[in-house]
C-alpha cells in the first residue's frame, strides 16, 4: 500500500510520563472525558442514538451535527483506553456501540436527526436523505464515526464499531461518485475518515470515495451555494490561497495530504505546498491559531491578524496541527512540526482550562475583560450549544503520544520533546527509546536508546525554529535579537558536531543499549516583532521563551495592560513559580506605564511587570489581557 514516506509511531507504542503533559492526560481521562459524556447525556446527544435504535421514545434533541460530538468523545475514550486499562469504560463503549448499530438503518444509513422520525426530520436535515448537504452534516457526522471506529479498533482490537462504519461507508459508496450523486459535503471531514477506513481495510473504494469528495469541490452547482466559505469556489487543485471557514479548510487540507500520500498525487502535493506558504506567510497567529474573522469563522486577507477580535477557534488549532503533521510526513522537514509545536503549546492549549472542564471556543490575543468573546461569556465555559471544541479537545489530548516520534527506514525522527518512552521497530532492530526533560520550561533533554542488539541507524533530532532564531518558517514574525543560541548535543557525555538536514540534527552511528544523547536548547527571553504589514501589531512587541508565547494580564499588572510600555531597554527575568497556575515560568521586571492618578509629572510611572504563558490566561477571573504589548508611549493608552 502506498502511504506517507515517513510513518508516525503509533499512540499505542509511545507513552508519556513527563511532568507537563502527564497531568494533562490524567485530567483529560479523569475530568474532561467524563464531563463530555455527561454533557452528551444531559443534552440528549446519547439518547438520540437510543431513540433511533428504538430503545427509547421521544423526539430528536439538539443540533443537526450533535451525532459527531458523541463520535469524537468515543474516539477520545478509545485513545484513553490505550493509555490505561479501564474495564468500566470499555464496557460503556460496548453499550454505546450497540446503540450505534441499533440506530443504523438496514442499508447502512446513520443519522439520528432523520431516523428517529423520518416523516418529520429535525431542522437542518433536509426533506430527503442527502438533500441538504450544505448544512445537514450527514457526511460530516459519519466521517467522525469512521475516525472513532478505527481508533476503537486499534485500541481494543474489536471489530464491532468498524462493522458499523464499513456498512455506512458502503452505502455512501453506492450513493456518491461518478455517475451518481455529485454533491460535495458542506463540512469536510468524511474524507479523513474514509482514508482511515482504507488503511485499516485495504478496500480501494474508500480511498476512491475520499478523492471523489475532494475533487467534487468547485465543479458543480454547489459553487454558488457554498462558495469560498466552504472551499467550493474552485477545484481543490486550483486553490492556492487559504479562504473560508478555517476548520473546514484545515480538515480538507489534511484529507488532501492523506489522499496525496495514498495515491501519489503530485498535483495535490503542489497545491498543499502553496496553501501552506499562504497561511504561514500571512494568516498564522503567533500562537499558531488560524481564522482571523469571527464572521464565518474564517481566514482573513494576508496580514489581517487582529488581536481582540481574533477568532482562532480551538477546533481550527487542532485542524492546523492535523495538517502540519501530515505535511511533515509528506516532506520530512522540521518547519511543519515547528508550526505544530507552536500551536500545541499556545493556540490549542489555551482552549482548555487547567481543571479540564472549562473551555474556550475562540482564542483572542487581547481582551478588555468586559467583552463576552467566548460565545456569550467573558470566561471559559463548561459547554456550548455547538460544542465541537470540547469534544475535539477530548480526542486530541490522549492521542498526543502519536505525534512525538516517526520513522523512515532506519531513521527515527524525534519531533516533540516530551518525557516518556516508545517502542520503535526498525528494520535493523527493535529499539526502546526513553526521553527525560522538563520541557517546555527547560531546554535540556536526555534520550536513552536501548536497541535489542547493537545496530547502525539514524537519530534525527528536530531543532525547533525558536531555538534556531526563527519564530515561524516565514518572515511573518521575527526576533528582535537575531543571534542564535549555542545548541549543545552530546553522545555518551562527549559533545559532537552533528550535520543538519531539513531542520534536523543527524546522528548516524552504531547504537548499543544504554547510549545517551543529551541536548541543550538554551531558552533566552525573546522579543518578537510582526511583519510591517500586520497593522494590528505595529508599535508592539510580544514575548516568548522556548515554545511558549507569553501574555500580560491585568491581575498581575495593577489592573491594566494597554498602558504598559515594553521599551527595548526593559530587562526581564524568567522565574519558575511552582504554586502559580499549576506551576509556570513567568517573565518579570519593571516597565514604564501611563497612570491617571497625577502621581507623576509626565503621566508615566515605573511599575512591576509580569507575563504568564498565554495558555494559562483567564484562570483568575476576567481582566485585561494582551499578547502584543505597546513598545512605545504613543501606542500605550492612559487607563480610565
Amino acid at each position: 500500500m502506498t502511504d506517507y514516506p515517513i510513518q508516525p509511531i503509533s499512540f499505542t507504542s509511545a507513552h508519556i510520563h513527563d511532568s507537563f503533559w502527564l497531568p494533562r492526560l490524567e485530567t483529560n481521562r479523569r475530568v474532561t472525558l467524563p464531563v463530555c459524556f455527561q454533557k452528551c447525556e444531559e443534552t440528549g446527544r446519547l439518547s438520540n442514538f437510543a431513540k433511533a435504535a428504538g430503545r427509547l421514545e421521544g423526539p430528536f434533541q439538539g443540533i443537526r451535527f450533535d451525532d459527531s460530538d458523541v463520535f469524537k468523545v468515543v474516539e477520545g475514550a478509545a485513545y484513553t483506553l490505550s493509555l490505561e486499562e479501564d474495564p468500566q469504560l470499555d464496557a460503556f463503549l460496548d453499550r454505546l456501540i450497540e446503540d450505534f448499530a441499533g440506530a443504523q438503518e438496514p442499508d447502512g444509513y446513520l443519522y439520528t436527526n432523520r431516523t428517529i422520525d423520518p416523516e418529520h426530520p429535525a431542522p437542518g436535515a433536509g426533506e430527503e436523505r442527502w438533500s441538504h448537504l450544505k448544512q445537514s452534516h450527514e457526511l460530516y457526522n459519519i466521517g467522525h464515526m469512521y475516525e472513532a471506529a478505527v481508533a476503537h479498533h486499534r485500541a481494543t482490537g474489536k471489530d464491532s464499531f468498524l462493522d458499523v462504519a464499513f456498512k455506512s461507508a458502503n452505502l455512501v459508496d453506492q450513493e456518491f461518485g461518478l455517475g451518481k450523486r455529485q454533491d460535495p459535503p458542506g463540512h469536510q471531514e468524511i474524507e479523513i475518515g474514509l482514508s482511515k477506513l482504507y488503511r485499516v481495510s485495504g478496500d480501494p473504494r474508500y480511498l476512491g470515495l475520499a478523492k471523489f469528495f475532494l475533487d467534487a469541490r468547485g465543479r458543480g452547482d454547489s459553487r454558488e451555494l457554498y462558495g469560498e466559505e466552504m472551499q467550493d469556489h474552485l477545484p481543490v487543485t486550483e486553490q492556492k490561497v487559504a479562504v473560508g471557514h478555517a476548520v473546514r479548510a484545515g480538515y480538507m487540507y489534511s484529507a488532501m495530504a492523506d489522499v496525496a500520500a495514498l495515491t501519489g498525487n503530485q498535483e495535490y502535493r503542489e497545491t498543499l505546498d502553496a496553501l501552506w506558504e499562504d497561511v504561514v506567510s500571512g494568516k498564522l497567529y503567533l500562537t499558531g491559531g488560524i481564522g482571523a474573522r469571527r464572521h464565518h469563522e474564517s481566514f482573513g486577507d494576508p496580514y489581517e491578524l487582529p488581536n481582540a477580535s481574533a477568532y482562532n477557534e480551538t477546533c481550527a488549532a487542532i485542524a492546523n496541527m492535523f495538517w502540519n503533521h501530515r505535511m511533515f510526513l509528506l516532506h520530512g522537514e522540521s518547519k511543519y512540526m515547528d508550526v505544530f509545536e507552536r500551536t500545541l503549546y499556545n493556540g490549542f492549549l489555551s482552549g482548555v482550562g487547567m481543571s479540564g472542564d472549562r473551555f474556550f471556543y475562540p482564542n483572542p490575543l487581547a481582551t478588555d475583560g468586559q467583552t463576552d468573546f467566548n460565545q456569550g461569556k467573558k470566561e471559559r465555559a463548561p459547554w456550548f450549544d455547538c460544542s465541537c471544541c470540547p469534544v475535539n479537545i477530548v480526542r486530541f489530548v490522549p492521542s498526543l503520544s502519536g505525534y512525538i516520534y516517526a520513522q523512515k527506514d532506519d531513521s527515527i525522527y524525534v519531533n516533540l520533546y516530551i518525557g516518556g518512552e516508545a517502542e520503535i521497530d526498525l528494520p535493523a532492530t527493535p529499539v526502546t527509546l526513553s526521553q527525560e526533560t522538563d520541557y517546555p520550561w527547560d531546554g535540556k533533554v536526555v534520550l536513552t536508546l536501548n536497541p535489542d542488539k547493537e545496530a547502525a541507524f539514524t537519530l534525527k533530532l528536530r531543532i525547533p525554529g525558536w531555538a534556531a532564531g526563527q519564530p515561524v518558517p516565514s518572515d511573518l514574525y521575527s526576533y528582535e535579537d537575531k543571534e542564535t543560541a549555542d545548541i549543545s548535543i552530546k553522545v555518551n557525555g562527549e559533545r559532537i558536531d552533528s550535520s543538519t538536514e531539513d531542520g534536523y540534527a543527524i546522528l548516524n552511528r552504531s547504537w548499543k543499549s544504554g547510549d545517551r544523547v543529551e541536548i541543550d536548547f538554551p531558552m533566552p527571553i525573546r522579543r518578537v516583532h510582526a511583519h510591517p504589514n500586520v497593522e494590528a501589531d505595529q508599535g508592539r512587541v510580544a514575548l516568548e521563551r522556548g515554545p511558549i508565547v507569553y501574555c500580560a494580564e491585568g491581575v498581575d499588572n495593577q489592573g491594566h495592560v494597554e498602558n504598559l510600555v515594553l521599551g527595548d531597554d526593559v530587562n526581564l527575568l524568567a522565574e519558575r513559580q511552582p504554586d502559580l497556575l499549576n506551576g509556570v515560568t513567568v517573565l518579570s521586571g519593571s516597565v514604564e506605564a501611563w497612570v491617571n492618578d497625577n502621581s507623576s509629572p509626565d503621566g508615566m510611572d515605573e511599575i512591576p511587570f509580569m507575563a504568564i504563558p498565554y495558555y494559562a490566561w483567564n484562570h483568575r477571573g476576567p481582566c485585561e489581557m494582551a499578547v502584543w504589548l505597546p513598545e512605545n508611549k504613543n501606542v500605550a493608552v492612559i487607563p480610565e
